[in-house]
């Protein structure tokens, strides 16, 4: 049985004695909590995990000097640490597996640095998407890595994030330039500087980033910023069948078409964002797609776009003109996951984040439909199939060990129908705790053991979210 077929198995024993305790309040007074209510708070994120306990205790870090003693009287006392963001991560990352403490980086929300002229910004880890957008619009530059919660720089780090304009922009490993690591030591670490490029040393800027949390803690990025574009134009297209939508965008994708976003929703989740947003979308597969540049490149690339899907019999090709109309349309993209579940009340979601070449995306994603369709499960499906990143939600009764079971087997037949295709078990939404046995099918036994001996240097007493990434 593997960590994703079943809950995970009963934790050990809770390492943290009345002496850690004690010297962890003494430490940080009331920015220690030991409640019940915070500690389930913090035991749980969006993914289909139940019934796991918290961790005994939640620290509030309000500096790099916080996070420094966290980790030295955890490293002391060899007991468990897990980094908390915003708490959105969908993969098991935040339980507390094996006990011992969460800290809570939110406080560490300060932007420390904007610096226009290098297109690029400093700042603390619990710095949200939205907060940092915000302090740059009067500069005319903004950060665009966008994966639909407002979550935390420090998390999206820690788990690779994208999103929806990783077509354009790439994702966080691309949008990373430094980082401050509080490893096992203790002791605050710096990789990387504000040049847009260095062959000096080992690449550990992108080693800690994907880490999730597993080889330290961030407490500082640099990220890279880019100018707000002089044009935006946002459309959306509907098909007739979810082939015809795919077709389109490898075609799109194919032609090199500099294509912001493009989204693929399936008619069933376009029925349940029509619900919960109050949209009035065409309830077939559809389109949302955004494009970033001067007017005349804008124009040139839509009407590219525009003829493309018309050749796959795309119809009833809208724009959405005004900032607020791009808005709404976006928020309700965002928002899917949260329309699908109401769908079904008290489900949870089994999901799976695959990623495949974009020649082999038809391939992957159709068999998938296919596979789900036949199974009864009510699931839905939406993607950046720009970069042949696509999302299934199997829904689930939590409390049901049948449907649970039906969900991993589909999760498991696409991902291994992914590998087979030259693609990835996860695009971003990273390993956790669900994605353990298929990581291992991807990196195959040697990539493993250079895993595991890259996490006994760095976190040698192994403190930092036990359980994860690695069984």
């Amino acid at each position: 049985m593997t960590h994703s077929q079943t809950q995970p198995s009963p934790p050990m024993p809770l390492s943290a004695s009345p002496a850690f305790l004690a010297a962890l309040r003494q430490c940080f007074g009331d920015q220690c909590s030991t409640a019940l209510a915070v500690r389930e708070q913090h035991g749980r994120d969006e993914s289909a995990y139940i019934d796991v306990p918290p961790p005994v205790a939640v620290v509030y870090a309000e500096s790099s000097a916080d996070v420094c003693a966290a980790v030295q009287l955890c490293a002391a006392h060899q007991v468990p640490l897990i980094p908390y963001g915003a708490g959105s991560s969908l993969e098991g990352q935040l339980l507390a597996l094996h006990g011992g403490i969460s800290l809570d980086l939110s406080r560490m929300n300060r932007v420390l640095a904007i610096y226009p002229d290098d297109l690029c910004a400093t700042v603390q880890p619990g710095v949200t998407r939205m907060q940092l957008n915000a302090a740059l619009r009067d500069q005319g530059l903004f950060f665009p890595i966008d994966p639909g919660a407002d979550a935390s720089l420090g998390g999206m780090a820690a788990t690779r994030a994208s999103g929806t304009n990783a077509v354009r922009y790439g994702t966080m490993r691309d949008n990373v330039l430094a980082l401050e690591v509080v490893p096992a030591s203790g002791v605050p670490a710096r990789t990387g500087t504000r040049a847009r490029k260095s062959s000096a040393g080992y690449d550990l800027t992108r080693l800690y980033v994907g880490s999730e949390g597993t080889l330290g803690v961030i407490t500082e990025l640099t990220l890279r910023l880019y100018p707000l574009p002089e044009a935006v134009a946002a459309a959306v297209c509907s098909f007739a069948t979810l082939e015809a939508a795919v077709r389109s965008t490898i075609a799109i994708i194919q032609m090199g078409i500099p294509i912001a976003r493009c989204e693929l929703l399936d008619a069933a989740t376009v029925r349940a964002v029509n619900a919960y947003a109050g949209l009035g979308l065409r309830a077939e597969a559809l389109l949302l797609m955004e494009f970033h540049g001067s007017p005349a490149g804008v124009r040139e690339q839509t009407e590219l776009v525009q003829a493309i899907c018309a050749e796959h019999q795309g119809s009833a090709f809208d724009w959405a003109d005004t900032p607020e109309q791009r808005s709404r349309l976006w928020h309700a993209r965002h928002h899917a996951y949260f329309a699908a579940l109401q769908t079904r009340p008290g489900c949870r979601a089994i999901t799976t984040d695959a990623c495949v070449p974009i020649s082999r995306l038809a391939d992957c994603l159709l068999a998938s439909v296919a596979d789900a369709e036949a199974s009864g499960l009510p699931y839905f499906l939406v993607g950046h199939v720009g970069d042949g990143n696509f999302h299934f939600g199997y829904l689930i009764d939590p409390h049901s060990a049948a449907e649970r079971a039906q969900a991993e087997v589909l999760n498991q037949r696409l991902v291994a129908r992914a590998l087979a295709l030259g693609g990835t078990c996860s695009g971003e939404h990273g390993v956790g705790l669900h994605k353990i046995e298929f990581l291992q099918q991807e990196c195959g036994p040697e990539g493993i053991a250079l895993m595991r001996a890259l996490k006994q240097a760095l976190d040698p007493q192994g403190i930092f979210n036990p359980g994860k990434v690695l069984s």
